[in-house]
Formats: structure tokens, C-alpha cells, sequence
């Protein structure tokens, strides 16, 4: 698929708030999604790199694809509230992603720290249909409170992740069951060298859940 790629900014209206955003629209058939970014305290932006391509990656697909600075980050007004705010900052791009696209599927997407923020957030919101985790801080943060979520979520991870150990994550997915878990063999935290993967591994959220718990 030829997409062109033509990110517009955007400010969100959050609790703590405007937020700095990077939006660009997709097809109207597909579905909507917002990627959530790495720590905020050390230096974790909507720009990082793996940020970014997850973003390409969900582009290329035709997505409609939003992706945002948390608050106190660049641009974004605030300041760093433990994880609990952040969850509301995610909270708020969903509703803005509905508000501006309400016939199309919500999905989320985040990386490391990302998806603590990010699955706070989706625990409690239904409209969000499907989920892809990278990387998923497991060791910095409790995320005991996705047990008995049954949508369908996609958890990539790197065997050689230096931040996030390969067995912590594993041992967090057994303990989920409903889980689509894709192991990245060699790559680091920031896949570095396997960024091409990761990108092919990003599309499939769009397969649905019928690839069954591999």
C-alpha cells in the first residue's frame, strides 16, 4: 500500500492540560489507533524511534494513527504524575480519536512504559477493541490489573531486551493465557537491529484474533 505520510500537530485538551499530538488519517474503512511512548522521565517522547515505526507500521496499513506526548513531555503541559495521569492522558486521545472518528474500530498500541499507561487506560474503556504491547515494563509496574481481559492483545518482545527481561515478560503472559506473544530473538530494548521485524510484527493487529494463542 502507497501511503503517503503527512503528519498533522495537534494539541489535545487533557486533565492536566493541552497535549502535543502527531495525527494523520487513515481510510475511512480502517480502524483508529493511538501508540503510547516510553518513559517520560528518561526522555521517553512520541518520537522515539520504536514509537515511531510501530506508528509507520500501523500508516502503511491505512490506520488512522495518533501518537502524543504525555504530560510534562516537550510541548505537552503538566508534569510527571507516576502513571496514574498518564493513564489519563491516554484516556484522553482515545476520546478524541472517537470523537473525530466515530465509525471506526479504536485500537491502542504502546511501547515499555507505554503500555502501563496505556492498558490503565484500556482496562476501563470498552470502545477499545484490540491491543499490541512492546516491550511491556513488567518489571517496573504492577500489571496484575489485566487479568480476566479477554481482547485480543498482541505482546511483542525482544529475547536480548536489557531494560525489560525476556523471562519477565514471558512469565506475565503465562499468567494471562489470552495472549498472541511474539518473540523478537536477539533484539534489544530498542530493537535496534530487528526494527524491520518489529514492523512486520505490528501488522498483525490486523489479522483479528482468529490466529489463536500462540
Amino acid at each position: 500500500m502507497n501511503i503517503q505520510h503527512h503528519h498533522e500537530k495537534v494539541m489535545l485538551q487533557g486533565q492536566a492540560g493541552q497535549l502535543e499530538a502527531l495525527y494523520q488519517e487513515g481510510k475511512a474503512d480502517k480502524p483508529a489507533i493511538a501508540v503510547c511512548h516510553p518513559h517520560p522521565v528518561y526522555g521517553g517522547t512520541m518520537r522515539n524511534k520504536v514509537v515511531y515505526w510501530m506508528s509507520r507500521a500501523f500508516e502503511d496499513m491505512g490506520y488512522t494513527v495518533l501518537r502524543f506526548n504525555f504530560r510534562g513531555v516537550e510541548k505537552s503541559e503538566g508534569s510527571w504524575d507516576e502513571g496514574k495521569g498518564e493513564a489519563d492522558d491516554v484516556r484522553t486521545a482515545m476520546d478524541w480519536l472517537a470523537d473525530k472518528h466515530p465509525d471506526s474500530p479504536l485500537y491502542l498500541a504502546g511501547f515499555s512504559f507505554g503500555c502501563y499507561a496505556g492498558l490503565q487506560a484500556a482496562r476501563e474503556d470498552s470502545r477499545i477493541q484490540r491491543l499490541l504491547m512492546v516491550a511491556p515494563a513488567v518489571n517496573l509496574w504492577s500489571f496484575a490489573f489485566m487479568q480476566g481481559d479477554t481482547r485480543p492483545l498482541i505482546i511483542i518482545q525482544g529475547t536480548k531486551d536489557e531494560i525489560v527481561p525476556f523471562v519477565d515478560v514471558e512469565t506475565w503472559v503465562k499468567s494471562l493465557g489470552h495472549v498472541q506473544f511474539k518473540q523478537l530473538d536477539g533484539a534489544g530494548h530498542f530493537f535496534p537491529k530487528h526494527m524491520d521485524e518489529l514492523k512486520q510484527l505490528c501488522a498483525l493487529i490486523d489479522e483479528g484474533s482468529d490466529e489463536g494463542n500462540r
